[in-house]
């Protein structure tokens, strides 16, 4: 008998599994050429994004990024020169060691990929010819391009998983606004028939090793993992 599995129906993308793609409308993304100075406009909370955003205003447009700590609305950031002040937007390269930075971008023009949650930052660590070493929040050491920008400071909102969500409600909205599955059931807590690690039969779903290729519902435990066991 078939499987009614939650990866099944959220494969499918009912509405009840699906993103609401309004919350998603702001790109937190710098233009791929900036010059001069910008001026930060307005401050706002997104629901698709755990800190406040800022959209900053500049001579040949406008774009989003996460606001740092102490924001205000009115001010001015440098654009890719300037000093290294907070909010200034700047080449890893000029940026000197021990100072934090966030949304950094991957490759030169991306945009900006890295640290772009609330209350993070990493810090320039060394610099070995063209490229620039950074300590990311996870304590590990990432190289970059040292021509890739980065803006100065921390993001802002930080504390905010301190406070507890109190009701049941509030989590489920919050959830829901980024089509996250809420509340999440055990697989071993299931029936047999709603999940492979179902029934309290063999509670020991490391065991299974699914196929690469395996259909939706049966691709559960160990994708193809490069190897298993305990290591000697």
């Amino acid at each position: 008998m078939g499987k009614r599995l939650i990866v099944q129906a959220r494969g499918k993308g009912s509405s009840t599994y699906r993103v609401r793609k309004r919350a998603f409308r702001y790109k937190l993304k710098y233009p791929p050429k900036l010059k001069g100075e910008g001026t930060v406009i307005k401050l706002f909370n997104s629901s698709a994004h755990t800190s406040p955003l800022a959209k900053v205003k500049y001579s040949e447009g406008s774009f989003y990024v996460p606001a740092f700590n102490m924001m205000t609305e009115g001010q001015k950031i440098k654009l890719e020169g300037g000093e290294v002040e907070e909010g200034n937007i700047v080449r890893l390269k000029n940026i000197p060691t021990k100072t934090k930075v966030y949304n950094i971008e991957s490759r030169p023009g991306d945009g900006g990929v890295f640290i772009k949650s609330a209350g993070n930052s990493a810090i320039v660590s060394k610099t070995i010819g063209d490229h620039v070493f950074v300590l990311m929040p996870s304590k590990k050491e990432r190289k970059f391009n040292s021509n890739c920008r980065a803006m100065i400071g921390i993001i802002a909102g930080a504390g905010r998983l301190d406070k507890p969500v109190v009701k049941a409600g509030k989590k489920y909205h919050i959830k829901k606004a980024k089509s996250k599955l809420w509340p999440r059931t055990s697989a071993v807590k299931m029936n047999a028939i709603d999940h492979p690690f179902g029934s309290g039969r063999a509670k020991n779903p490391k065991s299974k090793i699914a196929k690469r290729n395996a259909p939706p519902g049966r691709r559960v435990g160990l994708i193809r993992p490069r190897r298993t066991g305990k290591k000697k």
